[in-house]
């Protein structure tokens, strides 16, 4: 890979969608390719045992997961959500993981059960607190990710940066931080510049994929290399996971956007 800037990982669950590789063969692929780390969604349907072997094999670090899909909005699961975040911290010690990955849940299952989206969030404000709380004592980073409404998430309760610094403000903890999805902030509002760098201390992820399409970042109307440097000049220092589908080759849209994109 040659030495790079920035932190990269791959999210095998998106690059290697369409691949008939199994995960672990799919790590073995990103380590011979010069990756460093890697990350996923959800962590329940994995063999983390033999993930965490082919880890000591390899070298490769997990950048990130997602938590337990429990909605943290419905006050009547916030108990449930914390449960499920233990269980997801103790996978991440397992894996020597420092960063968990929470979605703001869906408001169509809150607003079935006549909760407004005031009171969604409202509680999803009071289970991150107690979720930093747990966090803080794990020494885990959490990143809530925005997701875009438009193309891909309907009814998902949060989507525009402003939303989620304000949120992140009301929350208060050093070990909460936003997941900032370029491709999901393309697609809701665009701005990407001064939203990412008039915050960049509120951010502790990145996700990159191409706009429109999600593909792999090589194309579409977002400029990576331009967005990839600014970071490296303002000393960004955590992941920028490439979270793309192709339905072409995993591997060689992994050589190109290394060859092409990556700074």
């Amino acid at each position: 890979m040659g030495a790079k800037k920035l932190n990269y990982s791959v999210c095998i669950d998106a690059v290697f969608r369409e691949s008939k590789l199994s995960f672990v063969e799919a790590m073995s692929v990103i380590h011979r390719l010069g990756y460093k780390a890697y990350e996923f969604w959800s962590w329940k349907d994995k063999d983390i045992k033999r993930i965490k072997e082919v880890q000591k094999e390899t070298g490769l670090k997990t950048a990130a997961f997602c938590t337990e899909f429990i909605n943290p909005g419905d006050p009547e699961k916030q108990q449930e959500f914390l449960e499920g975040l233990k269980r997801s911290m103790e996978t991440a010690h397992v894996l020597d993981c420092g960063r968990l990955i929470v979605q703001a849940g869906w408001e169509y299952e809150t607003a079935a059960k006549g909760i407004t989206r005031d009171q969604h969030r409202c509680t999803f404000i009071d289970t991150m607190q107690k979720a930093g709380d747990l966090a803080a004592e794990q020494k885990i980073e959490l990143v809530i990710e925005p997701l875009n409404l438009l193309v891909d998430h309907p009814g998902y309760h949060l989507s525009t940066s402003r939303e989620a610094f304000d949120i992140l403000e009301k929350i208060d903890s050093d070990n909460v931080k936003i997941l900032f999805d370029i491709y999901h902030q393309q697609i809701t509002e665009g701005n990407l510049y001064s939203n990412i760098f008039d915050h960049l201390n509120q951010i502790g992820h990145f996700h990159a994929a191409a706009v429109p399409g999600r593909g792999p970042i090589t194309g579409g109307e977002i400029n990576y290399t331009y967005l990839l440097q600014e970071l490296a000049d303002n000393g960004y220092d955590g992941y920028v996971g490439l979270e793309y589908m192709t339905a072409f080759s995993a591997e060689e849209s992994l050589k190109k956007v290394m060859e092409n994109i990556l700074v």
